[in-house]
């Protein structure tokens, strides 16, 4: 098991980098990249897969709500996406090898891999696959996480010297009610963190003081939260949370 650089630690992470529309700076765009790196802040990014088989750093399945596109990422090609303005923006969609680049190294980068099971299920591959070839020779501070154990799981086989966590909640809410019942139940209990070889979490942070995140507090476990969104709630995390993932202040 990888542990997590110490650069996770020394500053808190922006929440789909440091964006903010009203400056043309869209979320998980390059120039929301290049404000955190300024910033001195870590970056959380997400991962989708394009039509081609490529990483793209965009959050949505669908494209209509951050493009004037339609349809989902994965019917377009990564040149098609690239060309696709993101909303609020006046650049195209960038690949995670084009993120890597330009991080290089100087923050800390926390990835998540969107779910495309749809059904936190085993039918991953194809997006692990290219993340772990866009991450061949990146040497900067960097960790994987997904809210499915399956895509850690499958990292941990494609990518184990990069340090991976699950992302976590309780499961219990509208988002996850297509879920099996005993299936929330063994997420929300955090029960696939040692299966995947995990080191640390990314907790919901109104659920910070729940009994699964204190059991792995207590063995030393690394805790981050999502997401904060002021300097209120980042003080409460605190007393729980190794660091925090941010955005609508500054952190």
């Amino acid at each position: 098991m990888s542990k997590l650089p110490a650069a996770f630690f020394n500053a808190p992470i922006s929440h789909r980098a440091l964006h903010d529309i009203t400056d043309g700076r869209p979320e998980n765009s390059r120039a929301a990249i290049r404000a955190a790196i300024a910033a001195g802040y870590g970056i959380e990014i997400d991962l989708q897969i394009s039509k081609d088989g490529q990483a793209m750093v965009f959050h949505d399945y669908d494209m209509n709500r951050l493009t004037e596109a339609t349809g989902e990422v994965s019917d377009y090609t990564a040149a098609e996406l690239g060309e696709i303005a993101l909303r609020h923006g006046a650049e195209g969609i960038p690949t995670f090898a084009e993120v890597l680049e330009l991080v290089a190294g100087q923050v800390a980068l926390l990835v998540e891999i969107k779910d495309q099971d749809r059904a936190m299920g085993p039918n991953v591959g194809a997006l692990q696959a290219a993340v772990a070839k866009d991450l061949a020779g990146y040497d900067g501070p960097l960790a994987l996480m997904s809210f499915n154990p399956h895509a850690i799981a499958e990292m941990a086989e494609l990518a184990p010297d990069v340090p991976r966590g699950l992302v976590t909640y309780s499961f219990t809410g509208d988002e996850a009610k297509d879920l099996p019942e005993d299936y929330r139940k063994h997420l929300g209990e955090i029960a696939d963190f040692d299966r995947t070889g995990s080191c640390f979490v990314s907790h919901y942070q109104a659920e910070l003081d729940s009994a699964p995140v204190a059991r792995l507090k207590e063995k030393d476990v690394s805790v981050f939260c999502w997401t904060i969104r002021s300097s209120e709630a980042e003080a409460t995390a605190r007393k729980i949370a190794d660091n925090v993932t941010f955005e609508g202040y500054l952190a």
